[in-house]
C-alpha cells in the first residue's frame, strides 16, 4: 500500500536526521522527495503525527523532539517494557520455545553492535543497538509490547539525534549487553528483567550527563 510505503520512508528520513527536530515539511515537498502523489503522503504524515514524530503546522508538519521531562518519562516507560520483554524472552528460552537459530541471531547482533561501538561507527552502532533490543522484544512473543516499544524508540531516537556521540564507556555498554544476553540464554527471567531495566535507565543517566557537560 502506497501510504504504508510513504510512512516507512518518511520515518526513515526523520530517524536518520535528514529531517531533524524543528524541520518543517509540506505535503508537496514530501511527495516530490518520495516521487509519489500527495494523497498517500498526506495520510502518511497523519500516521506519523499519531505516533508523535511530527505535529501539524500550517499546510505541513514540523518534526517533534520531546522536552527533557517527557524524554525522562519515555525512558521510564521504555525501561519497564524492555524489562518485560527480556523477562518473557528468558522465560520462553527456559521453556524451550526459542529456536536455536533465533538465539544465535541475537548473539550475532550483540557481537556486531559491540564491534561498531568499539570502532566508533556511530550510525552503525545506533542501528545495531536498536536491532539488538528489538530482537529481544521479538523473542518475547508479545506483539503489543513490541509495537509500544517501536513508538518509544522512534521518539527517543529523534529527540536525542542532536546529542549523539560515541559512548564514553563503550566496553561498559557492551558488557551490559553481554550480561543481558547471558541471562536470557540461561533462561533466568527475573535477572533478565532486572538487567534490562537497569541498562535502559543507565543509558538515560549517562546521556543526560553528557548533554549537560
Amino acid at each position: 500500500m502506497q501510504t504504508d510505503v510513504a510512512c516507512s520512508r518518511l520515518r526513515e528520513l526523520i530517524l536518520d536526521g535528514v529531517y531533524p527536530p524543528g524541520a518543517r515539511l509540506t505535503e508537496m515537498e514530501a511527495a516530490a522527495t518520495l516521487e509519489m502523489s500527495r494523497t498517500p503522503v498526506r495520510e502518511a504524515l497523519r500516521m506519523l503525527a499519531a505516533d508523535g514524530l511530527v505535529r501539524p503546522a500550517g499546510r505541513g508538519v514540523v518534526v517533534v523532539a520531546l522536552e527533557e521531562a517527557d524524554l525522562n518519562e519515555a525512558y521510564q516507560v521504555r525501561a519497564a517494557l524492555e524489562a518485560l520483554t527480556a523477562e518473557l524472552a528468558a522465560a520462553r528460552q527456559r521453556e524451550g520455545r526459542i529456536a536455536p537459530a533465533d538465539l544465535r541471531t541475537l548473539h550475532d547482533v550483540a557481537t556486531r553492535t559491540a564491534t561498531a561501538t568499539a570502532e566508533g561507527r556511530l550510525a552503525d552502532a545506533v542501528r545495531l543497538n536498536r536491532r539488538f533490543h528489538r530482537t529481544i522484544a521479538e523473542l518475547a512473543g508479545n506483539t503489543m509490547a513490541l509495537q509500544a516499544l517501536e513508538r518509544i524508540w522512534d521518539q527517543i531516537q529523534v529527540s536525542t539525534l542532536h546529542s549523539l556521540m560515541p559512548p564514553s564507556r563503550p566496553a561498559h555498554v557492551s558488557g551490559q549487553h553481554d550480561e543481558l544476553l547471558a541471562v536470557i540464554t540461561d533462561g533466568r527471567h527475573e535477572a533478565a528483567a532486572a538487567i534490562a531495566r537497569a541498562h535502559v535507565l543507565d543509558t538515560r543517566s549517562t546521556a543526560h550527563k553528557e548533554e549537560h557537560r
